[in-house]
C-alpha cells in the first residue's frame, strides 16, 4: 500500500476515459480533449502525517485538478496532490 509523507494525501483517480466519438455519432480526433473544469472533488484515500488539517477517510475534497500528481509505480497509478492544494473539505 502507498503511504503518502510530505504534507500529501492519495486520491481516487476519477477521470473517465475519453472517447472518441459524441453521443450524436461524430468522430473527434484522437488528440481531442475536452475543457476540464478547474475544480472536482475527490475521495481521500490516504493522507502524510504531516498534513495542517484533520481528514477522515469518508472525506472528500476539493482540488485543483491542475495540481495533481500522477505516479506509476510497477504498473500502478497514483494520483496524489499537496495539501496547500486542497481548497475545501466534504464531511459526509
Amino acid at each position: 500500500m502507498f503511504k503518502p509523507v510530505n504534507r500529501y494525501v492519495l486520491i481516487n483517480n476519477r477521470k473517465p476515459p475519453v472517447e472518441n466519438e459524441t453521443p450524436t455519432g461524430i468522430l473527434l480526433p484522437d488528440d481531442y480533449k475536452p475543457a476540464e473544469e478547474k475544480y472536482t472533488s475527490y475521495n481521500v484515500l490516504q493522507w502524510a502525517d504531516d498534513i495542517r488539517f484533520d481528514l477522515c477517510e469518508a472525506d472528500s475534497i476539493i482540488v485543483d485538478n491542475s495540481m495533481i500528481e500522477e505516479i506509476t509505480v510497477d504498473n500502478l497509478r497514483y494520483s496524489i496532490i499537496q495539501d496547500n492544494y486542497i481548497v475545501g473539505i466534504i464531511r459526509k
